[in-house]
Order: C-alpha cells, then structure tokens, then sequence
C-alpha cells in the first residue's frame, strides 16, 4: 500500500487514504480520510468513497457509486469451501452502499458478487458470497442476505430482514420489516412474516412503476390461481396458463414459480 497523490484529473483523495499501486482511480474521485483500497479495485467515474471505508480487493465500482463510511466490500467469502480463488465485487453504476455495510467476495461458484445500477443499500446491510441483485432495488438497514441469493429488479427488502441462502425474490417484490425469507418470493407481491407469508400483490409499487391497470388485473388473476384458491401450486400456475392471456408479467411470474428450488414463501 501507498498514498497517491492528487495527480488524476478531478480527483480528491485524502492524504491519509491508502491505495494500492494495482488500483484504477477515474476521473472526478473522491476518496475520503483513511480509506483502504486494495488490490486490483477499479473505481469509475464520479465515485465516492467514504471515510475509512475499505475496498479489500477485486472490487469494481461502476461510475457515480457512493460507498459509505465505514463499509467494507471485498472481503473474503465467508465460506469454508472458498480456497483463495480469484473472485471479484462488482457494483453497477449511480448505486449507494450507505455506511457500515459489507460486501462479500464470489465464490468459484458464480465468480463474482453483483449489485446493480440504480441500487440503494442503506446501514449494516450485508451481502454474503455469490448474490446477484438486478438494478433499482433498495434494501433498508440491517438486513442480511446469506449466501448465492437473487434479487431481481425494483424488489425492495425492508429493515432487520434475514434472507436464506439461495432464496430468490422476484421483480417489483415488496418485503415488510423483520421478515424471515427462508423460500422464494414471487414477482410483484407484498409479503411480511416469520415464517414469511404473502399479502396479495405490491399495487402500490407497481402503480408507482407505471403499470397499466390491464397488466395488473391479469397479474392479480394469476396470483388468485395460484395462491388463493383451492388448488395446489402446480395446478393453480396451470389452469392460469390455459385461462389468462400470457402478457410477459404474466409469464415471468408463472415461470419463477415453476422454477423455484426452494419452495415459494406463502
């Protein structure tokens, strides 16, 4: 490790920090007292990163990405099977990682940890090895996501939740405070619970996103069939299939229940 000096154009790097001769600094940086950069991390373009904030190592951050004081990413996968592979962060452009949250490494299983664009982790959020978030997700303080876990995009995870490894939760999801995600989640519903449990779909997001009142009252339906009514799981997404006209939400919510490996939380 080394200071560097303010040499890069428009960059704003604090005399105390500490970056690594392998770092890529961008244009229009700033990088605050005693931050760590490590090895091999690469930060775009009108970046920021806080005050004694640490990029461990292998960690990309995309252009405009605010890492919080105190937040560490790139860290070790905590898991006994990691043997020192190369593995990496990535973090998509216009993201925030308020202060206080940590940002594992991959795994040989997926390589790389991957948060999108447009994301907002608030405090003592944590990501562990292998999750994969899509773009325009927020997740309030202190929740945890273990290991290999799948947000897809707009999904919002409320505070002090505790998320299975290799659970999935589906686009537009709405998660309530304190909820404990042992299953998947399905695309565009509220759910809420330990165990968690589903409360109809996320209107309000959904409204707030543009969707049409068509596309909602055939997801509406779709959920009806599949859980509010007397049928089994498998038999509700079919008799959706043979009635609802298969618009793309339709289908994408039908499929992710149809490929779901853990079993959907309801």
């Amino acid at each position: 490790m080394s200071t560097v000096p303010e040499t890069i154009a428009g960059t704003r790097i604090h005399p105390s920090a500490l970056i690594d001769l392998t770092a890529q600094i961008g244009l229009d940086v700033e990088i605050g007292p005693w931050a760590i950069v490590g090895p091999h991390c690469t930060i775009g373009n009108g970046s920021r990163v806080g005050a004694r904030a640490t990029l461990e190592r292998n960690v990309t951050l995309g252009e405009r990405v605010v890492i919080g004081v105190g937040s560490v990413l790139g860290g070790d996968p905590q898991d006994l099977k990691f043997r020192g592979e190369e593995t990496w962060v990535e973090i998509g452009d216009d993201t925030t990682v308020r202060e206080y949250a940590t940002i594992n490494r991959g795994t040989a299983h997926s390589v790389t940890t991957r948060v999108g664009k447009h994301c907002f982790l608030m405090s003592y959020v944590h990501l562990a090895h292998d999750c994969q978030l899509g773009d325009h997700i927020i997740i309030s303080n202190g929740t945890q996501l273990a290991g290999h876990v799948q947000v897809e995009d707009r999904a919002i995870i409320s505070g002090l939740c505790a998320v299975h490894q290799f659970a999935r939760i589906g686009r537009h999801a709405f998660i309530g405070g304190c909820s404990r995600v042992a299953q998947d989640v399905p695309p565009y519903v509220r759910a809420v619970g330990n165990p968690i449990k589903l409360f109809g779909l996320n209107s309000v997001g959904l409204q707030r996103s543009g969707f049409d009142e068509p596309v909602v009252r055939e997801i509406k339906k779709a959920y009806r069939h599949c859980f509010r009514s007397d049928l089994n799981l498998s038999q509700g997404v079919e008799k959706a299939r043979g009635e609802l006209e298969l618009i793309p939400e339709v289908q994408h919510f039908l499929e992710f229940i149809e490929a779901s490996q853990r079993g959907v939380g309801f």
